[in-house]
């Protein structure tokens, strides 16, 4: 696939590869390890702009950033107009340079507080949300899906009046809300929605490989893809398609990430966030399901540390 940079406003996206926001995953050091890999852009963990309103702690830590991570973008739900313009002013996101706004979530109570891909069968409402969040001035963008059901999709009509409503790059899901994560995705979808708008337009969904990420831009002409779960499995994705160099081996990756986490935050997340990502980059790994109860009762940073010098051991 063609790699090339993307200009977003006053930005410039390193490449045309991202990485999903995904919960629980897609925290600080995640997102750093991506950007070394060769990801254009990361965003951070879904954050509820209701959570944010009411000051809740352990919402303000999905914001968690440093200097060193030279373009942020956080995503946020809601469904109320008024809220997630004041939350996109407030200072909470000051230091965000994107503003991505999640109208493609499938999960069923967050579809049916009226949030997610729940917006995207009223546009009255997600317009006036992408018009809020936009007077900020900062840069916006839209991750939503192909429509509610396999029968009634509606990609490029809502890619349309994100466009108008003042969206500045829409990714979608390849699937209806109702495939939740699973079938394989509505190349056409996508393609007419590239068709029907100026802005770039990145393909997600059902990449789980090099060679399902340059099906996904042949099949959409999308502006670039932006894998998920996948990411997590196999961070090299990023390097691997990108071209962007890499020499060091899941073991550095994981001590280093290990490292990073540790700096930042407690051990309790610490272990809980390395234990998750230690469980998807394992599973591709021959002989390491044995490890895998003693990675979960790993009591401490050193115990976790011998854990995955056993797991992510050079193959021979």
């Amino acid at each position: 696939m063609e790699i090339r940079k993307i200009r977003l406003g006053s930005l410039l996206l390193p490449s045309n590869v991202f990485m999903a926001p995904l919960a629980g995953y897609t925290c600080y050091p995640f997102r750093m390890l991506a950007y070394e890999m060769g990801a254009g852009l990361c965003y951070t963990e879904m954050v509820s702009a209701n959570a944010l309103k009411y000051k809740d702690r352990a919402t303000k830590r999905l914001l968690f950033t440093t200097k060193e991570e030279k373009i942020r973008a956080v995503q946020l739900l809601g469904g109320i107009p008024a809220v997630m313009e004041q939350m996109a002013a407030s200072e909470l996101l000051e230091d965000f340079d994107i503003i991505d706004i999640n109208m493609g979530c499938p999960v069923p109570n967050v579809f049916k507080s009226g949030e997610g891909s729940a917006l995207m069968l009223d546009q009255k409402r997600a317009s006036a949300i992408i018009r809020g969040c936009k007077k900020r001035g900062k840069v916006v963008t839209i991750k939503c899906r192909t429509g509610i059901r396999e029968d009634q999709m509606f990609t490029a009509e809502f890619a349309r009046m994100c466009e108008a409503s003042g969206a500045d790059l829409i990714t979608i899901h390849g699937r209806s809300r109702s495939m939740m994560y699973d079938g394989k995705p509505y190349y056409q979808e996508i393609e007419q929605a590239k068709a029907a708008v100026s802005i770039p337009v990145i393909a997600n969904g059902g990449i789980f490989s090099v060679e399902d990420a340059e099906q996904m831009m042949e099949r959409t002409g999308a502006d670039g893809v932006m894998p998920a779960r996948y990411g997590l499995e196999n961070p090299f994705i990023f390097s691997e398609l990108t071209g962007k160099p890499c020499i060091k081996t899941a073991l550095q990756i994981m001590t280093e990430q290990l490292q990073l986490t540790s700096t930042y935050y407690d051990e309790t997340f610490t272990l809980a966030y390395m234990r998750k990502l230690a469980a998807y980059m394992m599973k591709k790994r021959r002989g390491t399901k044995r490890y895998k109860e003693r990675l979960y009762k790993s009591g401490s940073l050193e115990e976790f540390q011998e854990v995955i010098e056993l797991i992510f051991a050079p193959e021979t």
